[in-house]
């Protein structure tokens, strides 16, 4: 039976593997999204920083060591939850479990809102664009990124546990619900088009800024055959969005 996000990684054989992928040499997160990220998210010196599933939390042991003046990560799984809250043991990072849908966002309290590969797991992202402004101050900056909709499309052409090397791209306008066997489970994810990522911010009230495909940059990269086989196809999308003055 298919999981939501925040129970899929639950799952204790699921995590496990999960763990051990991002313990690998040139994970995609590292080179591909990440910098991207970074390099959307600017100066953080003094700024008040929300993390939507924030996973282990490791970035915010790094937003806090570069000056950022708090962290909060939301993450609705438990064993993310347990890890998050043990990395910031030692800094004053605060790490709340509860799910992006279900938590209550509190007015204007944030300079910068991040969200990195969470949000296609959400089933009502407009509700949590409108939360998310809700929750920033005037001029703050909301920086996500979501499996690129070229991925999210369809999955056939990918056998689960070996290298992927066919994509195939199909049902794209059609939107929705996505039942997806990854890491040696099932989980639901939610499809959308660039176009609905851009649409449903303006919608919300935000002035999008940016938008990258986290294209591969060869000094991100220790192997130069993973290099080579990333520039083939996107795998993240990375948007920047305002809130206006």
């Amino acid at each position: 039976m298919e999981k939501t996000g925040s129970d899929f990684y639950d799952d204790e054989a699921v995590f496990a593997t999960y763990m051990s992928h991002r313990q690998r040499v040139d994970t995609p997160n590292d080179t591909l999204e990440k910098p991207a990220i970074m390099d959307l998210i600017g100066c953080i010196t003094g700024k008040r920083i929300l993390d939507l599933g924030c996973g282990d939390a490791a970035i915010g042991r790094e937003l806090l060591h570069h000056g950022a003046a708090s962290y909060t990560g939301i993450e609705g799984s438990h064993r993310m939850a347990i890890i998050a809250t043990k990395k910031h043991d030692d800094t004053t990072g605060q790490i709340i479990e509860q799910t992006i849908e279900n938590w209550i966002y509190p007015h204007a309290a944030f300079d910068l809102v991040i969200a990195r590969l969470s949000l296609h797991y959400v089933a009502d992202l407009a509700a949590i664009y409108t939360q998310i402004f809700h929750a920033l101050t005037p001029a703050g900056l909301f920086v996500f990124s979501v499996e690129h909709p070229v991925i999210t499309s369809c999955d056939r052409g990918w056998t689960s546990g070996t290298v992927r090397q066919d994509w195939v791209v199909d049902d794209y306008f059609t939107t929705g619900l996505r039942v997806t066997h990854w890491l040696g489970g099932t989980v639901q994810k939610y499809h959308r088009t660039v176009e609905d990522y851009f649409h449903l911010l303006k919608e919300a009230g935000f002035i999008i800024e940016d938008l990258r495909e986290a294209r591969p940059q060869r000094e991100h990269f220790q192997n130069v055959q993973t290099y080579e086989r990333r520039k083939r196809i996107p795998l993240f999308l990375i948007l920047a969005a305002r809130k206006p003055v």
